[in-house]
């Protein structure tokens, strides 16, 4: 990776027309611990060509948005990444080939994405996590200690609700907190999901974890963990109102990520939270 003049990290924001690659590129831009090297957009946008700056409604910044990912990527130390699962995993082989922090905030991928994303990670940092904010990684936690410590009497129940453009469901966060409570429970989330229930279901069955998913509005993010049993309940809960939160978690971990060894990560090694 080539050092930049002022010594500080050059950081690359893919997708940056939506909601979060601006407030990533914001993010960025106030700070005084890396610089804005590049700003992707999928070929064809009307962004491409312009000043992020202007195209964001304020003074020019100097970068100019390009669909050209290897050269962004050449003139990068961290790629900032909250886009599409394909998109995702074909900037994972030109960061690894620039030996580029990757910081993903992609959710809906599949398990064959993950093991084409693990395989880049031989070759450079991957910081992966389907929430990047520090409230939500604590929850995480809380929920697998609770699901430890309850029995199958209680119900488990994750309910999480979204702006209505989200297009996947459940949500990255609502699985990362599915498999936190398997977790807890000693069993597989693939096992006890139940996430598609729709006319006569039947009774739920015990031991299963459930998801609901919200959609409307302009809603960040809520995401609530319910363990329900006869005469209790029991409710964990985070609710985001401003979306710079994971942008500054995101920036945290493109940083984080300069000082470790190539690998496959995410927030809780990011926070240092631990993982027990």
């Amino acid at each position: 990776m080539s050092e930049t003049m002022t010594d500080k990290p050059g950081i690359v924001i893919t997708g940056g027309s939506g909601r979060m690659g601006q407030m990533l590129t914001s993010a960025v831009l106030a700070s005084d611990a890396c610089q804005l090297v590049g700003v992707l957009e999928r070929e064809g946008h009307d962004w491409i060509g312009r000043d992020v700056g202007q195209t964001m409604g304020g003074a020019p910044v100097g970068v100019t948005v390009t669909d050209d990912a290897v050269a962004a990527f050449a003139k990068a130390q961290a790629v900032i990444d909250f886009t599409a699962p394909a998109a995702t995993v074909g900037f994972a082989e030109l960061a690894a080939q620039a030996r580029a922090v990757h910081v993903i905030g992609t959710t809906g991928l599949t398990e064959g994405d993950i093991a084409k994303l693990d395989a880049a990670a031989h070759h450079a940092v991957i910081v992966r996590a389907g929430n990047m904010s520090l409230g939500v990684n604590l929850l995480v936690q809380l929920t697998k200690k609770v699901a430890a410590a309850l029995d199958e009497d209680f119900d488990i129940e994750v309910i999480e609700a979204h702006h209505h453009h989200k297009v996947d469901a459940p949500s990255g966060t609502a699985l990362m907190l599915g498999e936190a409570a398997a977790e807890g429970r000693g069993v597989s989330l693939k096992d006890v999901s139940d996430s598609g229930r729709d006319g006569i279901t039947g009774a739920r069955k015990r031991g299963d974890i459930g998801f609901s998913a919200i959609r409307g509005g302009d809603i960040v993010g809520e995401h609530d963990v319910l363990f329900a049993a006869a005469g209790e309940r029991i409710k964990l809960t985070h609710i985001a109102t401003d979306r710079a939160i994971f942008a500054r978690g995101a920036l945290k971990a493109a940083l984080w990520g300069q000082s470790q060894k190539p690998g496959a990560y995410d927030m809780f090694d990011v926070l240092g939270l631990g993982k027990e």
